[in-house]
């Protein structure tokens, strides 16, 4: 039975992410405006940008949900797709100048395309196919379920090298928030895979013993001498602010303080829309990865509270498409894009609060940012397409059983 697409929106996914998409341009403004007059430009310079890519992702959200899903079970289209990201990868690494430290941008025609947020989507992607090819009797070392058709040799197969691969190339830009955010959603996804604890728990220790090593040498050198060796110097910085950011207020710490002092102004109603004090040449980067700080200014606790909540319902009804799905691929797919949504708020939150050192994520749909709005909306577009091949799958089996 053939059933229109349309019928099977599911708008408990779908009007969050309006909503969410709606308020960031809001606040995307609000916190943009004030520079932007002070620079001499259009105060809807930056708005207008966001509100473009937008219109692009409510276009991309629309294209992918009407295809079908076995598109995303191609093997030789994801192969291909990976091939191009990893030269963008290093493009963006090599070949373009830095930005606040770190490189991961290219310029076309004045606007910007940061390979690694597209890396996250097409990590999950990867890593669903990979899985799923044959859930019921996954292997260690299953080469044969788990191949690009022999393309490549064994080792370069294997979706840890590949995966160790890609997330390598974002660590040396560096670009130390996408990478955790890729690194957690590996970990998600293979808890979920059914591919067995040894990996997960292996995964796992290896992540905690990495930060936890990374932390104690800069504890134990010093955050001066450290400074200067490249790569780590950038990282350095970071966990500088996160020890003790009131030590260097003119310097690492300058964010993380004003940053505290956003949150306390903000008090339990906030200041009102539009009148954030730190946004006014105090908080840089308040309109990406501290934007969080400044909507807790300005709308308070209670606001901000409210934002979050919505935000955790949408993560919540992506992950219950996950549990939901039948199929193995769509399965890990949603339970991906949920658990990266999931991160990336997590680890924006404890940045911009000082419970992890920060590391420039930006929050879910309220950052400026097109490339980080695009691949979110890519990511509920897919989920939103699997959820309707699951319904019309279960309505037709309902249907046959009843014949």
């Amino acid at each position: 039975m053939k059933i229109d697409k349309r019928h099977l929106l599911n708008y408990s996914i779908l009007i969050p992410y309006l909503i969410l998409s709606v308020l960031g341009l809001i606040v995307v403004y609000s916190t943009t405006s004030f520079s932007l007059v002070q620079a001499g430009l259009n105060s809807f310079r930056s708005v207008l940008t966001q509100g473009g890519f937008w219109i692009l992702s409510l276009i991309a959200i629309a294209f992918i949900y009407k295809m079908k899903i076995e598109v995303f079970k191609n093997q030789r289209l994801l192969f291909f797709i990976i091939v191009i990201e990893v030269i963008l990868l290093l493009l963006s690494r090599f070949v373009t100048r830095a930005v606040n430290g770190a490189h991961g941008w290219l310029f076309i025609g004045g606007v910007s395309i940061q390979p690694a947020e597209y890396l996250k989507i097409l990590l999950i992607w990867f890593l669903a196919q990979r899985f799923s090819n044959r859930q019921e009797d996954i292997e260690l070392y299953d080469y044969q379920a788990l191949t690009f058709n022999h393309w490549l040799p064994k080792t370069l197969n294997d979706w840890r090298t590949v995966t160790a691969i890609l997330i390598g190339i974002v660590v040396i830009m560096p670009d130390l928030g996408n990478a955790t955010i890729l690194a957690l959603t590996v970990l998600i996804m293979v808890s979920v895979s059914g591919i067995g604890h040894r990996w997960f728990s292996a995964l796992l220790g290896l992540l905690v013993g990495a930060s936890t090593l990374i932390l104690s040498s800069i504890w134990l050198i010093g955050v001066d001498k450290v400074s200067h060796v490249p790569l780590f110097g950038y990282v350095a910085k970071r966990f500088s602010a996160f020890f003790n950011p009131f030590n260097d207020l003119s310097g690492a710490g300058h964010q993380l303080a004003n940053s505290y002092y956003a949150m306390v102004n903000g008090g339990w109603f906030g200041l009102g829309l539009g009148n954030s004090i730190e946004k006014r040449g105090y908080l840089p980067e308040a309109q990406t990865d501290f934007v969080f700080s400044i909507v807790i200014e300005e709308l308070g606790f209670i606001g901000a509270s409210l934002i979050l909540a919505l935000l955790f319902f949408l993560i919540l009804r992506i992950i219950l498409v996950g549990i939901r799905a039948r199929d193995p691929f769509n399965s890990m797919m949603a339970l991906g894009v949920g658990g990266m949504l999931l991160m990336q708020t997590f680890i924006n939150i404890g940045g911009i609060s000082g419970l992890i050192p920060s590391t420039g994520v930006t929050f879910p749909f309220l950052s400026q940012g097109g490339n980080s709005l695009l691949v979110l909306s890519v990511g509920i577009a897919i989920v939103l397409n699997i959820d309707a091949n699951e319904k019309r799958h279960n309505i037709n089996r309902v249907i046959e059983e009843s014949m």
